[in-house]
C-alpha cells in the first residue's frame, strides 16, 4: 500500500514539472495560464492527500480480517449491536463501523505452580492441617458455541483472571475434606473426579469448556513422609506375615487334600485291580471251557498225525529198499553183461591180432623188403637221411643199426652221419 502512495506522489510530480515548463506565448496569456495550473496543482495535491490518507487508513486498519486454523472470530457490528462468528477465512471489518475479535480454540493446559511442593507459597491443607504439594494440570479450551454471547466480556489474559482463581476456588475446598493418607493413595480418583465435576460447573459459567484434570505427584511433608514409611514398612511387614500364615495355612490343606486325594486313588486303583483280577479268573475260566476241548482235538491231532508220519516213513522206507534191491540186481546185471562183453571183445580181438599177423607173417615172407620200408617210414618223421652199408648177403639194411648181424662187429666202425631236421 505505501509503494502505491510513493508512485502516486511521483507521477504528479512529474505532472506539475511538466507543465510547468511549457514556453509561454504573452505575458498575460502566461499568467492566466500559471494560475490555471496552480488550480489544477492544487485540486491534484488535495486528490493525492485524500487517496494517501485513505491508503494510510487501509494500512493501519486493514477491512479485512482473517482466521486461521484452530482459530474462531467473533465481528461485533458497534452501531447495530449484531455478532458474525466465523473460522477459517477472512471477513471484511470496516475501521469505526466493525470490531473483530480472533479466539484460539486449541487446548490449553494451566499447572499452577504454587501448590506444587509441600514448601511452596501456597500449598493445598489436608483434613489434619498438614501442607500437601499437588502436582496437577488443568485442560481446558473455550467454548466455541457461546463465544457470540461472551466475546465482549473474556479477558485478555484468561488463565490469570478465569481459570486461576476458579482452580484455586475448587482444589483448597476439595483436598480440605481428605486427610493425608487418602490423598495420598486411597481416594485420588475420588479427588480427582469431585475436582473436575466442580470446576466443570465454574469455567462453563464464563464460557470456558473443561477437557480433564489430571492429578500427578504427592509431595508429602518431610516428617510425614519419614513417619508414613515406617507405618508402611510396618504394615507391609504384618502384610507379610499375614500373606505367609494364609500361605502355610494353604500349604496345609493342600497337603490334607493331596493325602485325601492319594488315599482315594489307592483304593480306587485297589477295587479296580480286584476287579482286573476277578474279570480275569472269570475270563480264563470261560476260556477254559472252550481251551480243553481244543487240546484234546490238537492231542488227538497230533497222534494221527505222528501215525500217518509212521506209516508214511514206513512205506519209504520200503520203497528205497525195493528200489535198492532193483538197482543192485540191474547193477550185477549190468556187470556180468559188460564183462562177457569185455570177453568176447577180447577174443575177438585177439583172433584179429593172430589172424592179421599170420597175413603180415605170410607177406613178410614174400616181400622182405617191406621191413625195411616200415623201418623207414617210422623213422621218416623225425630221420630224413640214413646212410649205412647194404645188408650181407642181401640181408635187412638196418641190421647194423640194430646191432644184430655179424658183419657189423668185423667191418668196425663206419662213418655215419645223421642229419636231424631243424
Amino acid at each position: 500500500m505505501l509503494a502505491r502512495l510513493n508512485s502516486i506522489v511521483r507521477a504528479l510530480r512529474i505532472g506539475l514539472q511538466r507543465r510547468w515548463r511549457r514556453p509561454a506565448q504573452g505575458e498575460m496569456l502566461f499568467a492566466e495560464g500559471a494560475l490555471a495550473r496552480v488550480q489544477q496543482a492544487k485540486r491534484a495535491i488535495g486528490v493525492a492527500a485524500v487517496v494517501g490518507a485513505a491508503g494510510w487508513v487501509l494500512f493501519t486498519h486493514p477491512p479485512l480480517r482473517t482466521v486461521g486454523a484452530g482459530e474462531v472470530g467473533v465481528r461485533t457490528n458497534l452501531v447495530t449491536g449484531d455478532v458474525v462468528q466465523w473460522r477459517d477465512g477472512s471477513i471484511l471489518v470496516l475501521p469505526g463501523l466493525h470490531e473483530a475479535q480472533v479466539f484460539t480454540v486449541r487446548d490449553r493446559v494451566y499447572r499452577p505452580a504454587q501448590i506444587a511442593s509441600a514448601s511452596g507459597p501456597a500449598p493445598v491443607q489436608s483434613v489434619e492441617g498438614l501442607s500437601v504439594g499437588i502436582d496437577m494440570a488443568v485442560r481446558y479450551a473455550l467454548d466455541a458455541s457461546r463465544l457470540r454471547a461472551t466475546a465482549r466480556s473474556l479477558p485478555a489474559d484468561l488463565d490469570a483472571e478465569i481459570v486461576e482463581p476458579a482452580v484455586q476456588n475448587v482444589v483448597y475446598k476439595v483436598f480440605a475434606r481428605y486427610t493425608v493418607r487418602e490423598i495420598f493413595s486411597t481416594k485420588r480418583v475420588e479427588i480427582q473426579q469431585a475436582i473436575e465435576a466442580d470446576l466443570r460447573q465454574r469455567l462453563a459459567a464464563d464460557g470456558v469448556a473443561l477437557k480433564g484434570v489430571l492429578v500427578g505427584k504427592v509431595d508429602l511433608p518431610a516428617d510425614y513422609k519419614r513417619g508414613m514409611e515406617g507405618l508402611l514398612a510396618e504394615e507391609l511387614e504384618t502384610q507379610k506375615m499375614e500373606y505367609t500364615l494364609q500361605l502355610k495355612d494353604k500349604r496345609v490343606k493342600e497337603t490334607a487334600l493331596e493325602a485325601s486325594a492319594e488315599k482315594v486313588r489307592r483304593e480306587l486303583r485297589a477295587e479296580a485291580a480286584a476287579r482286573e483280577q476277578v474279570i480275569a479268573a472269570r475270563a480264563q475260566e470261560e476260556a477254559m471251557k472252550h481251551v480243553l476241548p481244543f487240546k484234546q482235538r490238537q492231542v488227538e491231532q497230533r497222534r494221527l498225525e505222528a501215525q500217518a508220519e509212521k506209516e508214511a516213513r514206513m512205506k519209504v522206507a520200503e520203497g528205497n529198499a525195493q528200489a535198492r534191491r532193483i538197482e543192485a540186481t540191474g547193477e550185477a546185471d549190468a556187470r556180468k553183461r559188460l564183462a562177457e562183453a569185455e570177453a568176447f571183445r577180447m577174443e575177438k580181438v585177439g583172433q584179429a591180432n593172430a589172424e592179421q599177423m599170420a597175413r603180415e607173417g605170410a607177406l613178410l615172407s614174400r616181400h622182405p623188403l617191406l621191413i625195411q620200408k616200415t623201418l623207414a617210414d617210422k623213422l621218416s618223421d623225425k630221420v630224413q637221411v640214413i646212410i649205412a652199408p647194404p645188408g650181407s648177403g642181401g640181408g635187412f639194411l638196418a641190421a647194423n643199426l640194430l646191432g644184430g648181424g655179424a658183419g657189423a662187429r668185423e667191418a668196425g666202425p663206419q662213418h655215419a652221419s645223421v642229419r636231424e631236421e631243424e
